[in-house]
């Protein structure tokens, strides 16, 4: 399976592509103008205290509040309070945490207003980013995430990720970074650190402890709403996170994000510095790996899928609901169950896939085709586990219903991507609606292929809007030459003008329009 990173940058956005086998797995979109990240530490001003909610309201520079639940304080909030006091007051001329004396931890039944009081400045880091109308989510347990471990400052603790299974290994790591770690810095290990050496988990803990030391410099002359640590951008974001021994390539179009990505490549994997390819081609980088195409077919209200079935995505305030449809040609199975089982599961691979695609969060609802043996039942919530395995973000799925609906809960921490795949209609001017065009030419092969060798017509004639008749016709070597050598039979192209541009009729010998 070939891993490929393709990255789109211009100056007011960036666009980022994750494939696998040349099929888009992940996209991300990073507008020029979101400043308010996930990871990054400002330093806030208190605006309001609420107690009702048990939270308080801080500025940060946004241009709506951000929230603070007492949950979010975490158990150290009051030495992280004293220390950037005095980081501040200029007090305390070393940014390091050796030698300083915590605080008690406060109370986990406490109120906001024991802690916190307005106008009081205070460390905050992003967990959630604007949302709606909503301010970002805020959290006072600092960390900082590296390649191999997360960094948690006033902490002492060592914790390791539950995907290491191999008890050898968990100790052996744990053993390893409780020797190597500073002073009052807690580690959490990430999956990706099995197996790896001493020294490669030194590095990155000494580039945590680095970065921590250089915000707390900057704290001493910060203004409130200021950065104080900054995540880094999302094409690095996500190399840290998925950059594995698999990854064949990372292409970008943007010559200042291809030295980036190198140096930053060069530090984390130099043995995968090769990989990194500046690309010029004529074709935008997008059209060349064909995700152009693919984004207008995977973000549509329907997404089709591979055995024929589709899915309707719904989006409402509440939560997403998702219709899984066999369609008319899930007819190869010699039973109504083992139909139906057939469709669930493909469909379960691709809702896996779009709540990536889409970082679609909250609560989604799945209404399955129903299945009456519990065993299928068990298989499809067993394969949906599966499948989401590769999610970076946290979920949780039930099993299928009396009503055949699943539920799933996926984490949701930026907005949620929606791409337009609408397009104003040729023929009405924009009254109506269509589907994307750019896919009309998909829907004329996959239906043609499905009438020569599903229904084994003999003599078909295709009716269709004269710029596609152009397509399919012109040149040395046409469309249609190539589907006489595919399929060994000659297809008849009528150019009717009647039609509009996203519309096609096969008809049989007798003339009569063949049912798809």
């Amino acid at each position: 399976m070939s891993n490929e990173l393709i990255i789109n940058g211009s100056p007011n956005d960036c666009r980022i592509a994750l494939l696998k086998d040349r099929l888009l797995e992940e996209f991300h979109q990073e507008k020029g103008g979101n400043k308010f990240h996930v990871g990054d530490i400002y330093l806030g001003t208190v605006r309001k205290i609420v107690p009702g909610l048990n939270a308080a309201f801080i500025d940060i520079g946004y241009e709506k509040d951000a929230f603070l639940h007492y949950l979010d304080l975490g158990p150290q909030v009051r030495s992280l309070n004293k220390f950037s006091r005095l980081a501040q007051s200029k007090k305390n001329s070393s940014p390091k945490l050796a030698g300083f004396k915590s605080e008690p931890d406060i109370n986990k039944l406490g109120k906001i207003n024991q802690v916190l009081s307005k106008g009081h400045q205070v460390l905050v880091q992003v967990v959630k980013e604007p949302i709606s109308t909503k301010g970002p989510r805020l959290t006072c347990e600092l960390s900082l995430a590296g390649r191999y471990i997360v960094l948690v400052p006033f902490s002492n603790s060592v914790s390791i990720s539950k995907k290491v299974t191999n008890k050898e290994e968990r100790r052996r790591l744990v053993r390893l970074l409780t020797s190597i770690k500073p002073e009052n810095f807690g580690i959490i290990i990430r999956t990706v650190a099995e197996g790896k050496d001493v020294a490669e988990l030194d590095r990155d803990l000494g580039d945590l402890v680095g970065k921590w030391e250089k915000g707390i410099r900057a704290l001493r002359t910060a203004k409130p709403k200021d950065k104080v640590i900054g995540e880094m951008g999302r094409a690095s974001s996500i190399l840290r996170d998925v950059l594995s021994e698999s990854f064949d390539s990372i292409y970008t179009d943007d010559r200042d994000m291809y030295g980036e990505i190198k140096s930053y490549i060069g530090t984390i994997a130099p043995d995968k510095e090769k990989i990194v390819k500046h690309y010029n081609g004529k074709a935008k980088i997008f059209e060349h790996f064909g995700i152009e195409k693919q984004l207008k077919s995977l973000f549509g209200q329907t997404v089709s899928l591979r055995n024929g079935g589709y899915l309707v995505i719904e989006h409402t305030e509440a939560l997403h609901v998702i219709d899984v449809n066999s369609g008319n040609k899930s007819n190869s199975e010699s039973n109504q169950e083992t139909t139906a089982l057939k469709v669930n599961l493909g469909a379960a691979t691709e809702i896996a896939r779009q709540l990536r695609l889409r970082d679609m969060g909250g609560i989604i609802i799945i209404d399955f085709i129903d299945m009456k043996s519990p065993e299928n039942k068990r298989m499809l919530f067993e394969k949906m586990k599966e499948f989401m395995k590769p999610d970076r973000s946290k979920f949780t799925i039930l099993p299928l219903t009396k009503f055949g609906l699943m539920q799933i809960t996926r984490q949701r921490v930026r907005p949620e991507l929606n791409i337009v795949t609408k397009e104003k209609c040729p023929t009405c001017n924009g009254t109506g609606k269509i589907q994307a065009s750019i896919l009309i030419t998909d829907q004329v092969e996959k239906s043609l292929k499905h009438i020569l060798t599903q229904q084994n017509e003999k003599d078909i004639t295709i009716a269709l809007h004269p710029f596609l008749h152009a397509y399919y016709t012109r040149g040395l070597i046409s469309k249609r030459l190539k589907w006489y050598f595919q399929y060994r039979r000659w297809v008849n192209l009528v150019a009717d003008t009647s039609l509009p541009v996203t519309e096609y009729r096969f008809h049989n010998k007798d003339g009569d329009v063949i049912e798809i």
